[in-house]
């Protein structure tokens, strides 16, 4: 893709910038010499500003084609030249109080009368619009006029550079493309290009300028960086950088495959892979084995998977080994299925031993007055063990 980069210094064009400019016929009108080209450019008819400063055209086409025949000749390289066609944003509808239809058949009419004056001149069709629908219309009367759009060595498409990075443009670009036309964005910039770059031919824009206007300059003749030539290079080269490197990941995207050996047979597996794949080495830790980890599923029945069933498997209940001595420091790592949530307050404080927390085991060795006056604040945070038997309830609730 190639982009041109908008300037309103026609004195660029006589520098060897290595980029391609774009500069409105707006700056080049009236000067008495005109800086000779080192490399091509295209020429904007400025009509964005026309229309929006006075609602319509203040020359006609024979006074534009002779000024663009000018630049043609006394700067040289020029690409390609836009009509004088009629925006159709809803401002500039407000402005020159018509329709989106009517300014449609304005450009193409305005293309047709700029093509029977100066045949020989690289004039670009433009197409107008708002909607989808709009574009095609555009694009189809066009056709009924007898020009072949996709024969044209670049086609036009304005009145979206304010809403240049939206989805609409992108299936805006993308429809025109499948109709094989080679597309110039007006006003299409990183946004916007990061969408559909693959879709256009070239694109535009003048940003790095207003947002120079808020950079302090680089050297103490220059208030801000909105007219520096090596501000515009700098925004112009790392537009084209970001623009490589998403073209690069996109294109290792689209040839990403999935791998899948011929000899490996299909797994049966139903499971998502992370519960395939799901260890339990917490628990393991706890029994002191680190050797290896295995799944629920895939470990034998006899192997326990937690602290309490090693518990359990290991002694009978009446020799179990009381929670208390256990270190304070060691957390509980019993699972889901071995442990709950208390929900409730009703337990008694003799049996608060049984719960696994350091706190809890502190304050019942200490006071059990102490330690009952701190229940409802303890209790919700605490976990109670599933193999160590629940407190008989009160003989008022059987």
């Amino acid at each position: 893709m190639r982009f041109f980069l908008g300037t309103h210094q026609p004195s660029w064009l006589a520098r060897d910038l290595g980029v391609p400019l774009l500069v409105s016929h707006r700056r080049l009108a009236g000067r008495r010499t005109l800086p000779r080209a080192t490399g091509p450019w295209a020429l904007d008819s400025g009509g964005f500003t026309e229309l929006s400063l006075h609602g319509r055209w203040l020359i006609d086409e024979r006074t534009y084609t002779a000024a663009v025949r000018r630049y043609a000749t006394e700067i040289g390289h020029l690409a390609w030249a836009a009509p004088m066609d009629h925006m159709t944003e809803a401002h500039i509808l407000a402005r020159t109080g018509s329709t989106v239809r009517t300014h449609q058949r304005r450009t193409v009419t305005n293309y047709l009368r700029l093509r029977e004056i100066a045949p020989d001149l690289p004039f670009i069709a433009v197409l107008q619009g708002q909607s989808i629908s709009d574009y095609h219309w555009c694009a189809d009367l066009y056709e009924k006029e007898g020009v072949d759009l996709a024969t044209l060595p670049l086609l036009g498409v304005g009145s979206v550079c304010r809403r240049q990075h939206t989805a609409e443009v992108e299936q805006i670009m993308r429809s025109l493309a499948v109709r094989g036309y080679r597309l110039h964005a007006f006003g299409a910039k990183v946004l916007g290009l990061g969408r559909y770059a693959d879709a256009i031919s070239s694109s535009d824009s003048a940003a790095w300028s207003f947002r120079g206007r808020y950079v302090p300059g680089c050297t103490p003749g220059h208030r801000s960086e909105s007219n520096c030539v090596h501000f515009a290079l700098s925004w112009h080269a790392q537009l084209m950088e970001t623009l490589r490197t998403h073209h690069a990941r996109q294109h290792r995207q689209d040839n990403r495959q999935p791998r899948i050996s011929a000899h490996a047979p299909e797994s049966t597996d139903r499971r998502p892979p992370a519960s395939r794949t799901r260890t339990h080495s917490t628990a393991q830790h706890a029994l002191g084995d680190t050797s290896h980890a295995t799944s629920p599923r895939s470990r034998p029945r006899s192997q326990p998977h937690n602290r309490c069933a090693a518990a359990r498997k290991a002694s009978s209940p009446c020799q179990r080994t009381p929670i208390e001595t256990r270190p304070a420091t060691t957390p509980h790592t019993g699972s889901s299925r071995e442990c709950a949530n208390l929900s409730s307050h009703s337990h008694t404080v003799g049996n608060i031993a049984h719960y696994h927390t350091p706190l809890a085991r502190t304050t019942a060795t200490a006071s059990p007055h102490l330690h009952q006056a701190m229940l409802p604040q303890t209790l919700p945070t605490m976990h109670r063990c599933r193999c160590i038997p629940r407190p008989r309830p009160p003989s008022s609730c059987r």
